[in-house]
């Protein structure tokens, strides 16, 4: 079995038991991971502990090793969790999209509405490409899988311009959003500190108009 096969396992058993989780055992999961959200984006992989995680879920140490069996299998854990969650977030704004680039529009909004709630998600993947460089893989693959397979239908719907080569500009696009919500979400700060409960209007039509130029058909190209 390979590390990414495992990983997928790792979503709906215990790593450390191998066993399925029970409705009890998933909702005691779930408290661990929201923990360890926290935890890891305010103190970095190095300095977060597995005590630290526990005490802010409210949960006996003990409990912890019958989810996870070390530090780093939590962090996986959460990486391909926050991977899961901004997937649905974007997929489940994509729904009813009657274009493309109506899609396109869609799924970023639902990307950034995401990334303003969580924004441990850039420290946590971050850290990724040093604790655990296979499941940052497992992260982009698995966003660019999808990205690629709906650019590709939309290019034989003559909705996205065909000359495009889908897998770089899957790649494209997303570093382009990640990017940008790092500019104007995380680093963007008010008078009093706080970041933005979500991207600019202005920025996110200048994005949105920059991808609609760059996908669209070209004029006269045959569909």
């Amino acid at each position: 079995m390979s590390m990414s096969d495992e990983l997928v396992e790792s979503d709906l058993v215990s790593s450390a038991t191998g066993r399925p989780l029970t409705k009890r055992g998933e909702a005691t999961r779930r408290r661990l991971l929201e923990a360890a959200e926290v935890v890891f984006a305010d103190l970095g992989y190095h300095e977060a502990s597995i005590v630290k995680i526990t005490e802010r879920a409210g949960i006996g140490l003990g409990t912890f090793y019958l989810y996870f069996d070390s530090k780093q299998s939590i962090f996986e854990a959460l990486v391909l969790d926050l991977n899961r969650r901004v997937r649905h977030s974007m997929s489940e704004s994509m729904a009813g999209a009657t274009s493309r680039l109506e899609a396109e529009r869609a799924g970023f909004r639902g990307f950034f509405r995401f990334t303003a709630e969580h924004p441990a998600l850039y420290r946590v993947v971050r850290e990724a490409e040093f604790v655990s460089p296979e499941v940052l893989r497992t992260h982009y693959t698995r966003i660019v899988e999808g990205y690629e397979a709906g650019l590709r239908a939309a290019q034989e719907a003559g909705d996205v311009d065909r000359a495009l080569d889908p897998e770089t500009t899957a790649w494209a696009l997303m570093g382009m959003g990640e990017l940008i919500g790092m500019r104007f979400l995380l680093w963007e700060r008010d008078a009093d500190g706080k970041p933005p409960a979500q991207l600019d209007p202005t920025v996110f039509a200048g994005m949105t108009r920059f991808i609609d130029n760059a996908l669209a058909p070209r004029a006269g190209e045959e569909l």
